[in-house]
């Protein structure tokens, strides 16, 4: 799941301390160190949400308040910018601290557009922080009180899942989302039936161990869902728990910041996690390739056409994830917290007609204009020039109807016309592209 980890080997008395869980980058030199050296993931000066928090607390500009209960959380939320609408809440055992984490007490995850903060009772908060070169980042925040926290940095224990290939080579940091069938201990009963979850996961595959409120209609998922024997795959129908406003009557859930985890909530955290793995990705290798390049001596300013071949073959995954290509189609509308709607889509960039690529549909999608809001982020911006320009240019064919491959057929005139008009108005460097 986003800001998971799934070591179990050193389990953690209550309240134990968070630096048990760090370890220096030193001791253990990560694979990215060689395979991807113009990264420096370990070295590189951090430019990521926690990195900045870190900066005002040191400068005396934010302050951190311990409270009895949930300790920073409140206080980390506020300062991090993370609305308490966003709460999602999973109690599969798919974390660091998996010995605290049951269906009674699961593990709370609160998100904006590149943070992730998960809150475990009696334990310390875990954060998953996105950095625009570094891609994500891990740290940890202890649970007791000081006049001066600490977020220790986590590296081949947070890795070790948060890795695309698992730390055995080629692979780059990654959040995770998924769902898979979990016992009444939050233990994953098995693990054929766990998958990563995307926008083209089908609602009946997705959030299993999770908890989810709101309405789907005649939509059916795994939320809710616990299996306590084997006999249960045989009636998993009878088992699925859908369509409720509060989770009350589950577990104790006063603890929490709220009765909810919320169904629209959690679609976009699917849609946004993948979208930023996908650009990690293609950073980690197109400005691996143009670096060495720049490298040989004999290889000119402008890359060569080999590289450039590499470059297309990188951004066209990431163009059709930002397209929503493949995407699960809504049968019934879906309805979750307003709250949460309303501070998601109050940080839109919109046109002069009022359009954003924010603004949620939830009828027969997620978005009313389907290209990921991603495409402002920090992490999209710090992608290579030549990168940009190449996604820039595919991204316009496809909008101008000119793409021949078939994948886009599903992007009707009407949307293609409003995306563009959005982008136009709103994206500067997409606009002054020379050669569109």
């Amino acid at each position: 799941h986003a800001v998971r980890g799934h070591d179990q080997s050193r389990p953690a008395a209550s309240g134990q301390a968070a630096d048990v869980y760090s370890e220096p980058a030193g001791n253990k030199p990560l694979p990215y160190a060689k395979e991807y050296p113009t990264i420096g993931y370990t070295t590189a000066t951090r430019h990521d949400p926690i990195a900045k928090l870190e900066a005002r607390l040191a400068s005396g500009e934010a302050k951190l308040v311990f409270a009895p209960g949930r300790g920073y959380l409140d206080s980390l939320l506020a300062a991090l910018d993370v609305d308490p609408s966003s709460q999602v809440l999973v109690f599969s055992q798919t974390s660091l601290q998996s010995e605290r984490i049951r269906p009674a007490t699961p593990r709370a995850i609160y998100f904006n557009d590149d943070v992730y903060v998960a809150w475990v009772q009696d334990g310390p908060i875990e954060i998953g922080s996105l950095d625009p070169n570094l891609g994500p980042v891990f740290y940890l925040l202890d649970q007791e009180p000081t006049a001066a926290p600490k977020f220790p940095r986590q590296f081949t224990r947070c890795l070790s899942c948060h890795d695309e290939y698992s730390l055995s080579g080629g692979g780059v940091p990654r959040f995770i989302v998924g769902s898979g069938y979990v016992g009444p201990q939050g233990e994953l009963v098995t693990h054929e039936g766990w998958i990563l979850v995307t926008d083209q996961t089908p609602l009946k595959f997705r959030w299993g161990g999770w908890y989810v409120t709101g309405h789907s209609g005649g939509q059916v998922h795994l939320g809710n869902m616990i299996i306590r024997s084997s006999d249960d795959f045989d009636h998993l129908e009878s088992l699925r728990h859908g369509n409720i406003d509060t989770l009350d009557g589950l577990f104790n859930t006063k603890p929490y910041l709220t009765d909810k985890s919320d169904i629209v909530a959690l679609m976009v955290l699917e849609h946004q996690v993948n979208v930023e793995n996908m650009i990690t990705r293609v950073s980690y290798d197109t400005r691996t390739a143009l670096d060495a390049e720049r490298s040989d001596a004999k290889t000119s300013a402008a890359p060569s056409p080999a590289t450039m071949k590499f470059i297309d073959d990188s951004v066209e995954p990431l163009l059709e994830a930002m397209l929503f290509v493949g995407a699960a189609q809504l049968t019934d509308p879906l309805s979750g917290v307003p709250a949460f709607t309303a501070q998601f889509e109050k940080r839109a960039v919109r046109d002069g007609q009022g359009r954003s690529l924010r603004d949620l549909d939830l009828k027969t999608r997620l978005f009313r204009y389907p290209l990921s809001y991603l495409i402002y982020s920090d992490a999209f911006a710090a992608l290579p020039e030549v990168v940009k320009n190449v996604f820039y240019r595919r991204l316009a064919k496809v909008l101008d109807g000119d793409d021949e491959s078939g994948k886009f057929a599903g992007l009707g005139a009407e949307d293609r016309k409003a995306i563009f008009e959005i982008l136009e108005a709103t994206k500067p460097d997409f606009a002054a592209m020379e050669g569109r």
